[in-house]
């Protein structure tokens, strides 16, 4: 029997019970529909992450005060000590470490930040307050949509200036893109002129809100808002993305020696030192992992699929025992019997496949549309499903076909 015949055939029985094919179907439908949507979801995830940190800025190296140190008191207690005298970075480090790296350093921006409460018109808010150099633009990859970022000039005279993000607009006036240029911004009761609006970011990598802070000269937020002498961060961009390891162990080498640590390092040293490349492999071995999490969920939904197709299949190898005593008795072969079965559990899957990769592909545009989700349909998921899902129909039918093939055709005939 040709395959032409057997295809006749095994359409003909599908059809003659639609709605236990369609249901048959069901499971691989919403096994492949998972499987695309979780590919989706993950390649997207992973593309909003690298443009997220791509935001933060270009060949970026944060420099970061180190973990609080377990000290001993005199009565032999345990003390973690004070944020501030655990952090020894300074103002002077950052600039010495720009002129001493010049070749490798494009720009160091070094920040104290902080909340504080801000007021205008009347109206009150609680932001985050960062104070620092000019150097912040370049480094941090910041630009201003309404008036101007604040000068060098203003930086070294400690004046009461600043340049304000969207969400602090939408919190004091309720609208995001209101222009605040001009206006007294009062913070700590202290009045500061905001001469620039910053362009939006969105969230950022740990889901935080870019747009919600007031950008200041750093002397001013060091010594007028945040009463700090340390710094919180020091962020450098690098002259080459090349260049990025080697700053960072130029910079590890520098803060060692400047702060007279010994070894054994890195486990005393008072800082941080991370990277942009850092910071996205971190992101995406979280993402990685919940889409393999998710995967594992799609590959059983598909193999609860498989499991549902054998056992249809065997409930219509039982039924139709008296048809296949007929078939062999007029000269079918095992292998007809064998391949019309293995044929029709395939069309199952198959279909079943095809219909599930239009829901996968229909709910991840409905994620990004109503959830604002970033999805990426992956034609290489598409078409990995669909061979997945026709192996999956053929093992799981290999059974019931190899049970329907090796029987008897005079037992056959007998069965009622």
């Amino acid at each position: 029997m040709n395959l032409g015949e057997n295809l006749r055939l095994a359409i003909r029985a599908l059809n003659s019970n639609k709605m236990r094919t369609a249901l048959t179907m069901l499971g691989i439908i919403i096994g492949v529909a998972v499987t695309i949507v979780v590919v989706a979801i993950g390649q997207g995830a992973r593309e909003s992450v690298a443009a997220t940190i791509n935001s933060l800025g270009t060949n970026l190296i944060m420099v970061r005060p180190g973990p609080r140190r377990i000290q001993l008191t005199a009565a032999g207690r345990a003390t973690s000590g004070s944020p501030e005298s655990s952090n020894k970075l300074t103002l002077a480090d950052a600039k010495l470490m720009g002129r001493q790296f010049a070749d490798t350093i494009a720009a160091v921006a070094p920040q104290v930040r902080g909340n504080a409460q801000v007021r205008l018109q009347g109206a009150d808010a609680t932001t985050q307050i960062i104070g620092t150099t000019l150097e912040y633009m370049t480094v941090n990859n910041t630009t201003v949509r309404k008036g101007r970022f604040f000068t060098q000039f203003e930086d070294q005279g400690n004046q009461k200036v600043c340049v304000v993000g969207n969400t602090v607009a939408s919190k004091l006036t309720g609208n995001e893109n209101a222009d605040l240029t001009g206006m007294s911004l009062s913070i700590n009761r202290s009045n500061y002129l905001i001469v620039g609006m910053l362009a939006p970011k969105g969230s950022g990598a740990f889901g935080q809100d870019q747009d919600d802070l007031v950008i200041m000269p750093i002397t001013a937020a060091m010594h007028r808002v945040l009463a700090k002498t340390k710094l919180d961060m020091i962020s450098l961009s690098c002259v080459d993305q090349s260049d990025m390891a080697l700053v960072q162990q130029q910079v590890t080498a520098f803060l060692r020696s400047r702060h007279h640590l010994q070894p054994p390092f890195p486990t005393n040293d008072d800082f941080q030192v991370t990277s942009q490349t850092d910071l996205l492999v971190r992101q995406q071995s979280v993402t990685t992992t919940m889409t393999t999490l998710l995967t594992a969920v799609a590959v059983i939904s598909l193999i609860v699929g498989g499991i549902g197709i054998m056992n249809i299949m065997l409930v219509s190898v039982t039924e139709r025992t008296r048809e296949i005593g007929i078939r062999k008795a007029i000269g079918a072969t095992p292998a007809d019997i064998k391949n019309q079965f293995l044929i029709e559990s395939a069309i199952i899957a198959v279909i079943g496949g095809m219909f599930g990769v239009l829901l996968g592909i229909g709910s991840s545009a409905a994620l990004a549309a109503i959830q604002g989700w970033t999805t990426i349909v992956s034609p290489f998921a598409m078409i990995g499903a669909l061979v997945v899902s026709a192996a999956t129909g053929i093992f799981f039918g290999l059974y019931p076909a190899g049970r329907a093939a090796a029987m008897h055709p005079i037992d056959a005939l007998r069965y009622e």
